[in-house]
């Protein structure tokens, strides 16, 4: 092995002699770095080294024709570091061609998080139309930080909620953690570990009033989406979540013991919901398609719903309600529970909350209540008895 200055010169008029396939050209300056000239005229930057096992190795740089000598010199000396500390360059990049893409992870996280999550097609859908088209490419340990949060925060500015980027951060955060879990090559640092959210400020509820109620009503009896009456009905009078009605079959029903039971609730746990007469009553109204086990499916394919929001929207805007989402539906039957003199606890039991500080932002009592309250208590007082 010719052993020479190596310089961009020097390079460009290395030859291989007739007789070899190949032959090789040390530098004096940084030992190991070589020039391998090949008879087809192929030349390509190399470092050789042993390993810490002892192992000789030798780790590509790139063809000359890629490189400028100066670029392939730099290199040299950083594979050169990584020798000198113990490591392996040549086995740390073939565990780096191992590094999957946010795509590819994405495959793994949802076929995990669909043998036990309800809301895996909400992931999925995240997933698909946000996370993976900004940075679905990038190998998991590209992913920075910074530009993670930026991409965040120019999300909110476009006008996406931000209780909805913060699900997006949740959801990434998670399949990289898993990542971690898995034992993925790549997976060693997470950019979103202790990110915190921002506050979505949106503790304040809307909640129906009576005479907001029977405007909605008649929309939604006008609707040519004939499943949305009962669907707004039954979330008004059960308070239940909307994919736990979307989903419902009719075996879960006991209306001779008034009750519904959930087989999965957003715990994970059944829960039972009772199920007052005028519940029943919009129950008993419904349709039975044969050999269609759900309760509001899908007329045509008799299948779960998969979302009902244009029809929703229309009728919530003919009543002059734009701004009342279907989740206050649930806000409202709780709050009317509250006006009715209900306790929190009751009400928590009703909505199959497990902590009571969940009840708390439903516990909305209007000021008739409020004032029906203070007389009560003024006229047990004995201020006003008597002498």
């Amino acid at each position: 092995m010719p052993v020479i200055k190596l310089d961009a010169f020097t390079v460009q008029t290395l030859t291989c002699p007739p007789e070899k396939a190949k032959e090789v050209y040390r530098d004096t300056t940084i030992l190991n770095f070589i020039v391998e000239v090949h008879r087809s005229g192929t030349k390509t930057y190399a470092y050789k080294y042993r390993d810490p096992s002892g192992t000789q190795r030798q780790f590509k740089i790139a063809n000359v024709s890629q490189l400028t000598f100066a670029e392939a010199k730099k290199e040299a000396i950083r594979v050169q570091s990584r020798v000198v500390v113990g490591k392996s360059p040549q086995e740390e990049r073939k565990v780096a061609r191992t590094v999957p893409t946010v795509s590819q992870l994405s495959d793994r996280y949802l076929e995990y998080v669909r043998s036990y999550k309800k809301s895996a097609d909400i992931d999925e859908r995240y997933l698909r139309l946000h996370l993976l088209p900004r940075f679905g490419k990038q190998r998991i340990n590209q992913l920075d930080r910074v530009e993670v949060m930026e991409w965040l925060a120019g999300k909110v500015k476009e006008g996406y909620a931000q209780a909805t980027v913060n699900r997006w951060q949740v959801i990434f955060g998670h399949m990289l953690r898993m990542a971690k879990v898995w034992g993925i090559a790549g997976s060693e640092v997470n950019p979103l570990d202790g990110l915190k959210q921002k506050d979505p400020n949106n503790k304040v509820e809307r909640f129906l009033t009576a005479a907001e109620t029977q405007r909605l009503r008649r929309a939604v009896e006008n609707s040519p989406n004939p499943m949305l009456a009962p669907i707004v009905a039954l979330l008004l009078h059960t308070g239940c979540r909307k994919r736990e009605l979307l989903d419902a079959k009719w075996e879960e029903f006991r209306l001779d013991q008034r009750l519904w039971r959930i087989p999965t609730s957003k715990t994970g746990k059944p829960r039972h919901v009772p199920l007052s007469e005028d519940a029943i009553a919009v129950i008993k109204a419904l349709p039975r398609y044969k050999d269609c086990p759900y309760l509001l499916p899908n007329p045509k394919t008799l299948k779960p719903l998969a979302s009902f929001y244009n029809s929703w929207d229309s009728a919530r805007r003919a009543a002059g309600l734009p701004d009342v989402r279907v989740h206050d539906l649930r806000h409202s039957m709780a709050s009317n529970a509250a006006n009715a003199g209900q306790s929190l606890f009751v009400i928590g039991q009703i909505l199959g909350h497990s902590q009571p500080r969940t009840t708390m932002r439903y516990a909305h009592l209007s000021n008739e209540t409020l004032h029906k309250a203070a007389n009560a208590a003024s006229a047990v007082s004995g201020w006003n008895d008597s002498a």
